[in-house]
């Protein structure tokens, strides 16, 4: 029942690479298609200028011509070939940056999507139970800051190989001209690359930092929003605010310092720029005044060199962004905790451009004789839980754990369903191992509500039905007791309910949730104590709707007298374990805890 740790490879760079890799090999020819047309994008201006030099060295011949006595008319006619190149050139980018831009935002979102396709699928899918290894906030996080980082760096390498290409294109054309001055304009290059090598370790630790405060800050605000009465009453909005301020504090300096550091490369990057353009301005100017360089060639030079200059900046910063990258794998790795490495970039459809499926059929109903639980065992980190607990649940059984506060009722629930991890203890359904829990007991077999229900920001109709047919909406809403609620709310089942359900009442909330468990018709019912923020009067409809029109199975906890006075059996816990078993009257008359717990009900 725990969990399997992932084995991770030897160093993070080649596991950035890998995996980008395989991120490439999902549309492959999506991908070839980009670097083509990137490419020619970044090569035409290599082309643009070597026009431009074209014409001056034709205006320069036909001014030597000229001097020389004889016709300039075939320069000229030279020179106006050059022109016409250039404006074909300089026409045909404006197509070709249009189809470049159109393909990348294609293969940008299809990552994108597949990327996040993959995290959520997991998280949905994976067998056996997990815990978010962070704050839910810091999930968000990775699924959006992280996922981005990742589809972005797909932009480093469909610029890099432009930029190569140009690079080479322009050296070696500059190299034909004068070696010497091509040498010292490449090589701020090498400087560049040993630079960011040495601030790698550094940028992955700031880049980590930024983000793991960003999600503090995004995981408080959460709770906030969903603590907003419990703060009101407790006066505590002062305190609130001012730790607010003290994590947006620690968020700021953490961003300034990636901010800082990005833009530290950047200006290397922009002075090496203008260290290389300013040698060659010197050594081409005194080689113009000794005739050595031509003004032609001089052109082509200045033309060719801030973008080749620029490209070193660029194969700078994309040495950080690598090192950015290898971060954003770690998180969303850790996110998924045990599934394999390539997990994250496995290759599955994105439908980007088509409806998806139908959705799977629902598992085969097998319907429930008896639900049987042995040596049960599932402990927090703090040592509290559920130990070593034994019981059966019959079919038509009201079976009722009862219990004080703290002694692992919701966790006994928890642990059975398969949505927290267990350490021991097998669970049978018809005598049947359950080797899965969490993908087993689902619907038709087994529904539940949580003791504090999860709604979406949707209306009402929406969460109750989740998918579900409309033909089971009106008695789920009859059996959960919300008909009384519907008049009053403003467009009655279409209401927005606001987020996590914060425009309803508890009450509303558990019964809402109820509905949503009654609409999936399964065999096993499971309530966490959902009649808690009930009256007495709605709680005994509730039991009484399900005990007329159903015949379903419940697992119930409650310490309230309307569901112990019907329980077929009660399970009585005391601190992580079952310590007794019997009807209502059998327990108060041989357990003093049991008459405790009713007792103070009475009262």
């Amino acid at each position: 029942m725990t969990t399997v740790p992932s084995t991770q490879p030897a160093t993070a760079p080649d596991r950035t690479f890998a995996l980008t890799k395989r991120l490439f090999a999902y549309r492959p020819a999506l991908f070839a298609f980009n670097l083509l047309m990137w490419g020619l994008v970044h090569v035409s201006p290599a082309l643009l200028v070597y026009a431009v030099s074209g014409v001056f060295a034709r205006l320069d011949e036909a001014e030597n011509l000229r001097t020389g006595g004889q016709g300039i008319s075939p320069a000229i006619a030279a020179a106006w070939t050059s022109v016409a190149w250039f404006a074909l050139v300089r026409a045909s980018r404006f197509g070709l940056f249009y189809g470049a831009f159109r393909a990348f935002i294609e293969l940008w979102y299809t990552l994108d999507a597949l990327v996040r396709r993959n995290l959520l699928g997991y998280l949905l899918t994976a067998r056996r139970s997990r815990r978010l290894p962070d704050t839910p906030a810091e999930a968000v996080s990775r699924f959006r800051d992280d996922v981005e980082d990742v589809a972005g760096y797909v932009e480093v390498w469909i610029d890099s190989a432009g930029f190569v290409v140009y690079s080479l294109v322009a050296i070696a054309l500059m190299a034909r001209v004068d070696p010497l001055i091509t040498l010292l304009v490449c090589a701020p290059l090498l400087l560049m690359v040993a630079f960011v090598q040495r601030l790698s370790p550094t940028i992955r630790s700031y880049r980590r930092r930024m983000r793991e405060a960003t999600a503090r800050v995004t995981d408080f605000i959460g709770e906030t929003f969903g603590a907003v009465s419990a703060v009101k009453l407790a006066a505590r909005e002062d305190g609130m605010v001012a730790h607010l301020g003290k994590l947006g504090e620690t968020r700021r300096h953490a961003a300034l310092r990636d901010v800082l550091l990005t833009e530290l490369i950047r200006g290397v990057n922009t002075n090496m720029v203008n260290l290389a353009v300013g040698l060659v301005l010197l050594l081409g100017a005194s080689k113009i005044r000794g005739g050595a360089l031509e003004v032609a060639d001089f052109v082509l030079f200045i033309g060719l060199l801030p973008r080749l200059t620029g490209s070193m900046g660029f194969f700078g910063d994309a040495i950080a962004r690598h090192r950015r990258t290898g971060v954003s794998y770690d998180r969303m790795t850790r996110l998924l905790q045990d599934a394999p490495d390539t997990r994250i970039v496995e290759h599955h459809p994105a439908y980007l451009h088509s409806e998806p499926p139908a959705p799977p059929a629902a598992p085969p109903r097998l319907p429930l004789e008896e639900l049987r639980v042995s040596g049960l065992t599932a402990t927090h980190d703090s040592g509290l839980g559920v130990r070593d607990a034994s019981f059966s649940v019959r079919q038509g059984e009201f079976v009722v754990v009862t219990g004080r506060i703290g002694s692992g009722k919701s966790t006994l629930l928890r642990a059975l369903l398969g949505l927290i991890p267990a350490q021991a203890g097998t669970v049978t359904w018809n005598g049947q191992t359950v080797d899965d829990p969490s993908s087993f007991l689902v619907p038709p077999r087994s529904a539940y509500t949580s003791q504090i229900p999860s709604l979406f920001s949707d209306s009402l109709r929406e969460n109750v039905l989740s998918g579900s047919g409309e033909d089971r909406l009106g008695r789920a809403v009859r059996l959960a007791v919300l008909e009384p609620d519907l008049a009053q709310l403003s467009q009655g089942l279409d209401t927005p309910v606001g987020a996590r359900g914060v425009k309803l009442s508890g009450g509303q909330m558990q019964r809402t949730a109820v509905a949503r468990m009654l609409a999936r018709d399964a065999d096993l019912l499971v309530f966490d104590d959902v009649s808690s923020a009930l009256d007495a009067r709605t709680e005994a409809q509730l039991w009484d709707g399900l005990f007329r029109e159903t015949d379903a199975t419940c697992l119930v906890v409650s310490h309230r007298r309307a569901a112990l006075s019907r329980a077929d059996r009660i399970l009585l816990m005391q601190e992580g374990q079952i310590v007794d078993e019997g009807t209502l009257a059998q327990l108060l008359d041989r357990s003093e805890e049991m008459r405790a717990l009713w007792a103070e009900q009475q009262g």
